[in-house]
């Protein structure tokens, strides 16, 4: 498999990005001596500025951290909860059977990005010995909010989405005044691709965060303005939940898989189904699969249903709900739903899976081997599209996720996390870091990272191969009732017609549709210690080492 574009070689560090500005903030801090976390910092708080309609600093973000020295792999879980007022009951008295998706109503979970960057900030300090200051890792993204930047036409493709259905509560977005002030121009139209934006607001608040650290955002002047735009408006958050919120240090989850071993994020983060599914592709000799063929994209498809049957089945706040993770990814678990796949046939899946999701991942080894696997997200594009007044901040609509059924195991409740699609990814071979990988796309996240590690693993692809090779997706598209199995045109005819006959519901998407999602990946050599980074072409993204 020949890629468009080339995979980045380097020697000493190497990072990815799904926006080249937020590479070269993060690059910058690399060349200067800084440590993997620092040059994460730098990015994430840039592409938050620079990709607005994908994540931000009113969304929540998980991370794995790699150190290299001490040969330990540490999970920052930094998703917000619930506000304590935040019931079934009270949506209920709303006349609703379902959490809206826009709105103050749809901000009901305190953002947890911030926390996050500073507790990955005080463990580079504490343990990778890091010297960048902490404000000096703000810098860029400051200065690309202050004086602005040439926007994506990711940027201006979907803010045309939210503006085009103005009957559609999900969609029209103008409805809020801050969005329209940020986001729109003068004349209501959106900012079209290479216009100069600038969000002055948003530069203010994120001095402030240099200044004063999280605590300026969760109880300072930040918060304030949040809670009290939040109440003006009919919101649920108080001042306690975000004074309250907390980002909490995790144990890692690993499978096995041909003799490597792979490690996710532990719930309330669905990364336990990524791991399931390569459980489940254990029991299969992908060597007598040609990748691309039908039978390829079957049995992963198969794999995914079984994985997620599980995942719905349990995932939510562990601390609400027990969730056996021993058994959920024993080889014995992997075997038995191994067994369930029928190569003649596509099994049906009643729920109905919406893929879609807008989020970022960034990678990012250093010269020391110290490596990060980061993702962050605003939920949908834009998140709530609430933004409390001279902020800037857009604040996430996570907690949309909620079920308002008490019977279900995601069921509202006050002070909780909801079940997360965000997970990022390492793979270890020998106990050396071998893989540093992830992927936007929700639902999608899990089966666009199965499709990196078996193309790389089992089938060998080069690292930017990998990422271009046609995808796939199982879910649903905007209105539809059932899920379809979307598949990129590259994929020919008779493998199409072979899964149709197979009882899969095709549907043929355009060549590299970034409703693939944006995915990028590190490979680290274990002999020479080159770096190998790839990015993908479906995003505005960019792999640069040195």
């Amino acid at each position: 498999m020949k890629s468009y574009r080339p995979t980045t070689m380097a020697a000493n560090g190497m990072i990815t990005t799904p926006h080249y500005l937020a590479t070269q903030a993060g690059m910058k801090v690399l060349q200067n001596g800084g440590n993997a976390v620092e040059a994460a910092i730098a990015a994430v708080s840039t592409i938050g500025v620079v990709y607005p309609h994908m994540n931000g600093i009113g969304g929540d973000n998980f991370w794995l951290v790699y150190d290299a020295k001490k040969k330990e792999l540490k999970a920052l879980n930094s998703s917000g909860r619930s506000g304590e007022n935040v019931t079934i009951d009270f949506y209920k008295r709303q006349q609703l059977d379902k959490i809206p998706s826009r709105g103050v109503l749809a901000a009901n979970t305190v953002p947890g990005a911030v926390a996050g960057w500073e507790q990955a900030y005080q463990f580079s300090r504490e343990q990778l010995k890091g010297t960048y200051s902490w404000e000096q890792l703000l810098q860029s993204a400051i200065h690309y909010a202050k004086e602005g930047f040439p926007v994506t036409p990711s940027q201006e493709y979907w803010t045309n989405v939210n503006l085009d259905d103005k009957d559609s509560q999900f969609r029209y977005l103008q409805r809020f005044p801050e969005f329209c002030k940020i986001f729109l121009k003068s004349c209501g139209l959106a900012y079209q691709a290479g216009d100069m934006m600038k969000q002055t607001d948003l530069a203010l608040t994120l001095e402030g965060i240099a200044k004063g650290g999280s605590q300026s955002f969760y109880q300072g002047e930040i918060a304030k303005a949040i809670f009290e735009d939040l109440q003006a408006n009919g919101g649920l958050l108080t001042a306690g939940d975000l004074a309250r919120h907390t980002s909490d240090w995790v144990e890692p989850i690993s499978v096995k898989y041909r003799g490597h071993t792979v490690y996710n994020v532990p719930p309330n983060s669905q990364g336990f189904a990524s791991l399931s599914i390569l459980n489940i592709l254990n029991n299969f000799n992908l060597d007598l699969i040609n990748e691309g063929s039908a039978e390829y994209y079957h049995v992963l498809t198969e794999a995914i249903k079984l994985a997620f049957l599980d995942r719905d089945q349990y995932l939510t706040d562990p601390e609400f709900s027990p969730i056996p993770l021993e058994h959920l990814l024993s080889p014995q678990r992997g075997m038995e739903l191994a067994n369930k796949i029928d190569f003649t046939r596509a099994q049906s899946f009643e729920k109905q899976l919406d893929p879609k999701g807008d989020t970022i991942w960034l990678g990012v080894v250093d010269k020391d081997g110290n490596a990060v696997s980061l993702i962050q997200s605003i939920y949908h594009e834009f998140g709530s599209g609430f933004i409390p007044k001279n902020t800037g901040i857009v604040l996430q609509n996570r907690g949309s996720f909620f079920s308002l059924d008490p019977e279900q195991v995601n069921c509202l409740k006050p002070c909780k996390r909801t079940y997360h699609t965000l997970n990022p990814a390492m793979m270890f071979s020998e106990d050396a870091l071998s893989l540093v990988y992830g992927t936007m796309g929700g639902e999608g996240q899990p089966q666009t990272q199965a499709a990196l590690v078996t193309r790389m693993v089992d089938y060998g692809y080069p690292v930017q191969a990998a990422i271009e090779a046609p995808r796939w997706l199982y879910g649903r598209t905007w209105g539809a009732a059932s899920n379809s199995l979307k598949i990129e045109s590259r994929v020919s005819d008779e493998v199409i017609q072979i899964l149709q006959e197979k009882g899969h519901e095709v549907e043929v998407l355009e060549d590299f549709t970034d409703v693939m999602g944006h995915a990028g990946v590190i490979k680290i050599d274990p002999v020479s210690g080159v770096k190998y980074g790839g990015a993908d072409p479906r995003g505005d993204g960019l792999a640069l080492g040195y």
